[in-house]
């Protein structure tokens, strides 16, 4: 494992005009399960389907139709909960959260509220290398979905489209651990990037597959203090719900706005009445949506068409077994077996689809360190630049390790590498054949470079004289040398010929 410094959360302090406050932010995670199908029914989760045509009759809440549990979502479920180091419950049970919405069929969602499937776990959240921090994950329930209600495609109508309803979602729920609005964005990063290499959710927050309702509240310096030593909440602060955030910069902007408005409440004699708001990110500013319930207010009871949920602890224990390597044990042991920095590590595990690209890569090419480089500044740029996933990459990790193992072996300079990386990106074909086809194999013969060094010291003895006097610029001597032999010769060889016929 790294070698890491766990800190305690430090608080972003805002200065208001009477006193120093402190941001407390909790969150609850929707992430929707990666499934083909919905958690009580067989219709299909596809995203971008016309309007209300994956829809079942249990979706669509027909008289007579029962719900049945789709046994992978649990799957999912249980395998998120492992990869957050989250207990297990062999028993759990679902509830009816009761409330009327047009994009509500049955007038209740399906959830979990009394008994969840996972209860306590942790995320590690990454703040800066070497710095981490602990928040911890105080359960995961298991519930469905509701539909969505369109209002903008005729100004007197709504309508209502059903293809979301019963969609099997993971309600990710954290302590209020959180400190700040960068704390805030870095947990959600983490978390999704964990969601993404177990399978679970595919994390992509513009189709709303990952949402987050942020709790904010403001509170003394202090007073978190004294929470985490009697677990009463009341000294947080009164908490307001900023509902269904999908991006991580929204998210940063939409705290930072909230705690704010807070602040200038209280410190103008108000109280913060507990809300649902919404943000609205063309104004830049939270406004209301609703009173914040509490549960009794949805008035849940145990769902009576569904029987406690009972797993056997060798189902989790094989789920277990099947784990993937998650971001963190990767991160450690690029840095323990291929000698990265961990900033390179943290690089190239971000997602798992970069990080499986470059274990080929450095599988191929027996560096590391040069892998990395190539990789991380070469490959990840030239694909940024055209917008590219690196599932589209021109250049496959084959074709990258040769290019790699050719400036290994002095076959190639560093210049005449990238100049072959873009001709393999652009045109494709091996790598070693192109070298030889277009003669771009580095000049090694030291007796050719020797020629072509006292030909241009012959040429300039005024530039000699310069040198000699300054050291510094025998470089000039090289950039000629190399721009004579087309960048072939090998710089190595150049600047140590150079250094000798010039006496320095």
């Amino acid at each position: 494992m790294l070698d890491l410094t766990y800190e305690a959360p430090k608080p972003k302090v805002i200065a208001g005009a009477k006193h120093d406050w402190e941001l407390v932010i909790g969150m609850e995670v929707h992430a929707q399960v990666a499934s083909q199908a919905k958690l009580f029914s067989g219709a299909s989760t596809k995203f971008g389907a016309e309007p209300n045509s994956n829809v079942s009759f249990v979706d669509a809440a027909m008289p007579g139709m029962l719900p049945v549990i789709n046994e992978y979502c649990i799957e999912q479920a249980v395998r998120t909960g492992l990869g957050l180091k989250a207990d297990i419950n062999l028993v759990s049970a679902f509830d009816r959260k009761n409330y009327f919405y047009p994009d509500l069929p049955q007038g209740y969602q399906i959830s979990q509220l009394y008994h969840p499937l996972v209860g306590e776990g942790e995320i590690i959240v990454d703040m800066e290398p070497g710095i981490a921090r602990k928040v911890r994950v105080e359960r995961i329930h298991v519930e469905q979905d509701a539909g969505k209600s369109i209002h903008d495609m005729d100004p007197h109508m709504s309508f209502v489209d059903l293809n979301r309803t019963g969609v099997a979602l993971m309600e990710i729920v954290s302590r209020p651990d959180i400190r700040g609005p960068e704390e805030a964005a870095a947990y959600i990063a983490k978390l999704r990037q964990i969601l993404r290499y177990l399978g679970t959710c595919d994390g992509n927050m513009q189709n709303g597959n990952l949402r987050a309702d942020v709790n904010v509240s403001v509170c003394l310096p202090g007073q978190y203090e004294k929470y985490q030593e009697t677990q009463d909440f009341s000294h947080l602060g009164t908490r307001c719900e900023i509902k269904n955030m999908n991006s991580m910069r929204f998210i940063q902007q939409a705290i930072d706005y909230e705690a704010k408005r807070q602040i200038g409440i209280l410190e103008a004699g108000g109280k913060i009445d507990q809300e649902t708001r919404l943000y609205d990110p063309d104004k830049g500013e939270t406004r209301s949506m609703r009173s914040k319930e509490e549960a009794h207010d949805y008035r849940y009871f145990p769902c009576p068409d569904l029987m406690p949920l009972e797993i056997e602890q060798g189902w989790v224990d094989d789920i277990a077994a099947s784990l993937p390597e998650l971001p963190d044990e990767k991160k450690a042991r690029f840095v323990k077996d291929f000698g990265l920095s961990e900033y390179d590590a943290s690089v190239l595990t971000a997602e798992v689809v970069n990080a499986a690209y470059f274990e080929e890569v450095v599988t191929a090419s027996g560096d590391g360190k040069l892998s990395a480089n190539w990789v991380i500044n070469e490959l990840f740029g030239r694909l940024k630049k055209d917008d590219t996933e690196i599932t589209d990459s021109p250049v496959n990790p084959s074709q990258l390790a040769a290019i790699i193992k050719l400036i290994k072996s002095d076959a190639i300079s560093g210049k005449i590498a990238k100049d072959l990386f873009e001709i393999v990106y652009t045109e494709g074909g091996d790598p070693e054949k192109i070298v030889e086809e277009r003669g771009m194999k580095q000049v090694t013969d030291t007796g050719a470079i020797e020629t072509a060094v006292d030909e241009i010291i012959a040429a300039n003895p005024a530039q000699v004289e310069k040198a000699k006097q300054n050291p510094k610029l025998a470089g000039w001597f090289v950039g000629q040398v190399m721009k004579a032999t087309g960048g072939k010769a090998n710089p190595k060889a150049v600047n140590e010929i150079v250094s000798a016929k010039l006496g320095l």
